[in-house]
C-alpha cells in the first residue's frame, strides 16, 4: 500500500510539473541576466540571514589547474586511457573490476595525486563566497581535494563522489590515512590492508585481489557517501541562489539537484555549453530524483548561462560585484603560499618565532645567544679569578709555614 501511495504521489507531482512547465511564471530576478544574478547576490550579503548561497561543481572547474575532465572529446580523460587495456573506459572506476585489476585505477592516482596541482580561481571565489558569510555549502564531483587545498571548511564542504584524503580495506573495513596509499601507490605497490590473513595476491591470473585498501572515491556500484543525503534534501530547500559549474549534470543522483531547489531560488550557470536543461523527465519524476532541467528560453523567469570558462565566468561574476581585486589578490597569495620549498616554508613559519624572541629579548624575557657567550666569558673569569686566588691563599699558607723553619734552622746554628 505503501508503494502504491508513493507511486501515485509522483504521478501526481509530475502531471503537476508538466501543467506549470506550460505557465509564464513571474521573474524572481530583477532582470534574468548576470547583471540580475549580481543584484540577487547583494541583497543577500546586505541581508542578516545571507548564508544560503549553494555552488555545485564538476571536473569543468579543475581543467585549469591541470586535470583533465572526464568527457571532452580528445583531452578528456574517458578518452585517454586506452594504454590500460580496459573493456570500457569506466571500468577504472567500477567496483566488480577493480579487484581483478586494481593497477589501472592505481596509475591514474599516481598522475591526479592531490598535491600536485593548485587551486583554480573557482575554488577560490567559493572560499570568498564562505569568508563573506554567503556559503551555505559546496557540493562537488570532483576527487581531487583542491576545495580542501583553497582552505574551504569541512563543514561547508559536501564530496558527492569522495575524495583522496581517507582510505579503506574493501575486504574489512579497516580506515588507513592517506599518506599510507600515497606513500604505496607512489612506490608503484597496490596498497594491501596490514590485517593479519586479509590481505592477498594473485599468483594466476583470473584470480582477484582480497584487502586493497581503497582511497574513499566512489565507485560505480557504490552508495554515496551518506552526508550527501543528508544534507542535500535539508540544503537545497533553504537555498536562496544555486551556482552550477563545470559539470555535464549526466550523473545521478548529483544531476538531479538543480531541480531539487525552491521554485523561487534563481538558478546560474557557468559552463562552456547549456546542460541539464529541458521539460521534466517522467522516469526521473517517479523515481523521486526531480527532473525539471534548467529553462534558458523565452520563458525563463530565474535561470542564467554564461557561457565560457569557469575561471572566466567567475572572474566576469567577481567583477561586476567589485571583488575582483579581491578574488585575485586571495589566488595569488595562496598560491604563492602552495610553491613555496619544505625549507621556505620552515623559514616562513620560523619568522614570527624569531621576531618575539628578538622582543622579548630587547625586554630582558629571554638571553639571546650574545648574552651565553658573555655568561661563559664571565664564568671563566670568574674561575681563573677563583685559581688566583686560590693558588694566592696556597702561597701565603706556604710563606707563613716556612718563616718558623728558617727560625729552627738559624737557631740551630
Amino acid at each position: 500500500m505503501a508503494e502504491e501511495a508513493a507511486f501515485l504521489n509522483a504521478l501526481r507531482r509530475l502531471e503537476l510539473e508538466q501543467d506549470r512547465s506550460q505557465e509564464i511564471r513571474p521573474k524572481v530576478l530583477d532582470e534574468v541576466t548576470l547583471d540580475g544574478i549580481v543584484k540577487h547576490i547583494q541583497k543577500l550579503a546586505a541581508s542578516n540571514d545571507a548564508n544560503r548561497i549553494i555552488v555545485m561543481t564538476g571536473a569543468g572547474i579543475s581543467t585549469a589547474a591541470g586535470i583533465p575532465d572526464f568527457r571532452t572529446p580528445g583531452t578528456g580523460l574517458y578518452d585517454n586511457l586506452q594504454k590500460y587495456n580496459l573493456p570500457s573506459p569506466q571500468s577504472i572506476f567500477d567496483i566488480s573490476y577493480f579487484p581483478m585489476n586494481p593497477k589501472p585505477f592505481f596509475h591514474l592516482a599516481k598522475e591526479m595525486y592531490p598535491g600536485n596541482f593548485k587551486p583554480t580561481l573557482c575554488h577560490y571565489f567559493i572560499r570568498l563566497l564562505e569568508t563573506k558569510g554567503l556559503l551555505l555549502r559546496s557540493y562537488t564531483q570532483n576527487i581531487d581535494t583542491l576545495e580542501r587545498r583553497a582552505g574551504i571548511a569541512d563543514e561547508h564542504l559536501v564530496e558527492a563522489h569522495g575524495a583522496f584524503h581517507l582510505a579503506h580495506c574493501i575486504t574489512c573495513g579497516k580506515e588507513y590515512p592517506h599518506e599510507y596509499v600515497k606513500e604505496q601507490v607512489f612506490a608503484d605497490k597496490i596498497p594491501l590492508c596490514t590485517e593479519t590473513d586479509c590481505a592477498y595476491e594473485p599468483t594466476e591470473e583470473g584470480e582477484a585481489y582480497k584487502g586493497i585498501v581503497k582511497p574513499d572515491i566512489v565507485f560505480f556500484g557504490e552508495a554515496l557517501p551518506k552526508r550527501f543525503g543528508e544534507l542535500a534534501s535539508k540544503d537545497l530547500q533553504k537555498c536562496d541562489l544555486l551556482i552550477v559549474m563545470g559539470t555535464s549534470l549526466t550523473v545521478q543522483p548529483f544531476a538531479s539537484l538543480p531541480s531539487k531547489v525552491r521554485e523561487d531560488c534563481p538558478r546560474l550557470l557557468i559552463n562552456y555549453e547549456k546542460v541539464g536543461e529541458g521539460q521534466a523527465d517522467p522516469l526521473m519524476m517517479l523515481l523521486g530524483m526531480g527532473g525539471a532541467g534548467f529553462d534558458f528560453g523565452d520563458k525563463a523567469y530565474r535561470d542564467v548561462f554564461l557561457q565560457g570558462t569557469c575561471d572566466e565566468g567567475v572572474k566576469e561574476l567577481a567583477k561586476r560585484l567589485g571583488w575582483e581585486e579581491e578574488l585575485m589578490s586571495l589566488y595569488n597569495s595562496e598560491h604563492q603560499k602552495l610553491s613555496e620549498t619544505p625549507k621556505e616554508k620552515e623559514k616562513a613559519e620560523a619568522e614570527p618565532t624569531k621576531k618575539v624572541e628578538e622582543k622579548e629579548k630587547e625586554s630582558g624575557q629571554v638571553e639571546g645567544p650574545g648574552e651565553k657567550k658573555i655568561e661563559k666569558v664571565d664564568d671563566d673569569m670568574s674561575k681563573k679569578a677563583e685559581g688566583k686566588e686560590s693558588a694566592s691563599v696556597e702561597k701565603k699558607k706556604e710563606d707563613k709555614g716556612a718563616t718558623p723553619q728558617k727560625a729552627e734552622g738559624k737557631s740551630l746554628k
